[in-house]
């Protein structure tokens, strides 16, 4: 846990900034007034940062949610449905695993893990500056909450539920939602890392 702040975390004091990093918008503020204090306006762009990662995530739970609960109704115990011919279809299928159906045997685990990656995130959205990065940690939230409700409230029992998933490609594990906004929110993040941009919003010059 905190290895995960030390990375996400902002720097609490000026000279953290430095070492051949600078926030934009506090580069920015400080070349338009001439001076080289950051700009005041830092923390409100912050706030900004952690509705945008709020609302990243209930949108990307909710329509989780929603997809699960049509499957559960109409889709469980009938036939696949055809999308795309048998390269894609709609099969509903109980998953004690982990994404994608790996690791049925560690359902307990993977609820922990989940419930420890929302709690992480949780904690470091006030630090939180950049928008790139506030929108994949919003998917990497809602995919996590999405597939943790299930493994609480559904069969066969609290923390041990199996994770509702439909979606079947041919050749391919059938997955959810969930799974998708997890796999984006983390891809999105190798690439902002590969790019030098930080959570708190400083960028690598190096």
């Amino acid at each position: 846990m905190a290895e995960a702040e030390r990375i996400i975390g902002t720097p609490d004091t000026p000279d953290a900034t430095g070492n051949g990093r600078e926030r934009p918008d506090e580069a920015a503020a400080a070349g338009a007034s001439g001076t080289d204090e950051p700009a005041a306006a830092g923390r409100p762009r912050g706030k900004r940062r952690i509705a945008v990662l709020f609302a990243v995530a209930t949108f990307a739970y909710a329509l989780d949610l929603i997809s699960k609960m049509i499957v559960v109704a109409k889709l469980e115990h009938h036939p696949p449905i055809e999308i795309i011919g048998d390269w894609l279809k709609f099969e509903a299928i109980r998953n004690a695993g982990a994404a994608f159906g790996f690791g049925e045997a560690f359902t307990v685990i993977f609820t922990m893990i989940a419930a420890a990656v929302i709690v992480v995130i949780a904690r470091l959205a006030r630090k939180l500056y950049s928008l790139p990065w506030a929108i994949a940690l919003g998917l990497l939230l809602g995919g996590a909450l999405g597939n943790l409700t299930d493994r609480i409230f559904r069969a066969p029992g609290v923390f041990e539920g199996a994770v509702v998933d439909f979606i079947a490609p041919k050749h391919f594990a059938v997955f959810n939602l969930a799974d998708s906004a997890i796999v984006c929110g983390g891809i999105l993040i190798v690439l902002l890392s590969f790019k030098g941009l930080d959570p708190d919003g400083t960028v690598h010059k190096d």
